[in-house]
């Protein structure tokens, strides 16, 4: 007779992919979030709110460059119709969570540096050139704009 005894260890893995452990852990770290909780919520609330507002090849793209969890949060989005800017983004993401502005954008840092790593700075900037103003500093780049 084979029994299923399981011991420890393998009772406390995270149903979770690697790849997508090791990018919560890097939010977790970026943030100072004092658990992976925290950090997957942060995660998951502005993942959620970039699928709201990308679209065409840079989402598909993103999506493709990210951790199975991480694309998933994204791309089950619609995305809407009138794209956010940077900070109308941040406002958007606070009145759905019921954080402040300040821990929002704090949230908003740590995750899309996480992203940038994932996805390297010629998809970002693809992806900074599909939305509005203010979301280069979002991404930690500085926001350029042509002289007048």
């Amino acid at each position: 007779m084979i029994t299923d005894v399981r011991g420890p260890l393998e009772q406390q893995q995270s149903p979770y992919g690697t790849a997508y452990e090791q990018m919560l852990e890097k939010v977790r770290y970026e943030g100072a979030y004092p658990t992976r909780e925290r950090a997957e919520e942060a995660v998951r609330l502005v993942l959620a709110g970039l699928g709201r507002q990308l679209t065409g090849d840079e989402r598909v793209d993103l999506a493709a460059c990210l951790p199975l969890e991480a694309a998933r949060a994204l791309t089950t989005q619609i995305p809407d119709t009138q794209p956010l800017t940077g900070w109308a983004f941040v406002k958007d993401l606070a009145a759905r969570s019921g954080a402040s502005l300040a821990t929002t954008r704090w949230d908003t840092g740590s995750v899309f540096a996480a992203v940038s790593a994932y996805a390297g700075p010629d998809l970002i900037t693809r992806i900074l050139h599909q939305l509005p103003t203010g979301w280069a500093l979002l991404f930690g780049r500085s926001e350029l704009t042509p002289a007048a």
